[in-house]
């Protein structure tokens, strides 16, 4: 589990590609004080298990599948990615519940500057789009954000300056993918109302508000 407040950038150190997948060496430094053979560690929001450990950083397995639906596939020698340890039991909760099992990619559409702060214009499909609600949280690459501005077509957050010096993501340029994950009580509530949907529909009953109101339940 995680929050979404990145605690270092790093960088890749190198890549080793098999036929569908692939071995990252991130270098780090901060978070190196605390990281153990089997710790899960966000990298750009993505959930991986570290499998060696050395003084400046260490690697993870990425499975065919992660690659498929995330951006680690376009990262090179020398990329930066944010970093983020599992959250501990006895730390301050500061940002939101964040599993590290991305929904999917979107699409930098474009940056505007705003006094101190620079909006983000993102893109992405509808399954993703529909559960992003305005004021409601959102995780891109990792970093827990707050959704300003949500339509049909595009989501914009607001970057303040810290979030713009501590993250990747203003470095980034339109057109570029990144992770998304949307609010798990978001992604749960909307399978359990489908759920309850479905069943009802299968088990042909007719117990609906309008039932209940004509029955004196409201």
């Amino acid at each position: 589990m995680f929050t979404g407040l990145i605690e270092e950038v790093g960088r890749i150190k190198s890549i080793i590609h098999g036929q569908a997948s692939a071995i990252l060496y991130i270098k780090a430094s901060k978070i190196m004080d605390d990281v153990h053979i089997g710790d899960s560690i966000a990298v750009n929001g993505v959930c991986l298990t570290a499998t060696s450990v050395n003084p400046d950083g260490f690697t993870a397995d990425v499975m065919a599948e992660t690659l498929r639906r995330s951006n680690l596939g376009d990262l090179g020698s020398g990329s930066q990615v944010n970093l983020e340890r599992a959250m501990a039991a006895n730390g301050r909760f500061g940002g939101h519940i964040v599993s590290g099992h991305i929904d999917g990619t979107g699409v930098i559409r474009s940056f505007q500057k705003e006094d101190n702060a620079i909006w983000v214009t993102i893109s992405c499909k509808s399954e993703i789009l529909r559960l992003i609600v305005e004021k409601g949280s959102i995780t891109i690459d990792g970093i827990s954000l707050t959704v300003a501005y949500v339509d049909d077509e595009v989501f914009k957050v607001s970057i303040i300056p810290h979030t713009a010096s501590e993250t990747t993501l203003i470095t980034k340029k339109a057109g570029d993918k990144v992770n998304l994950e949307n609010d798990v009580v978001g992604k749960y509530v909307e399978k359990l109302l489908t759920h309850s949907d479905s069943s009802k529909e299968h088990s042909g009953s007719k117990i609906d508000n309008d039932f209940l109101a004509r029955n004196g339940f409201f």
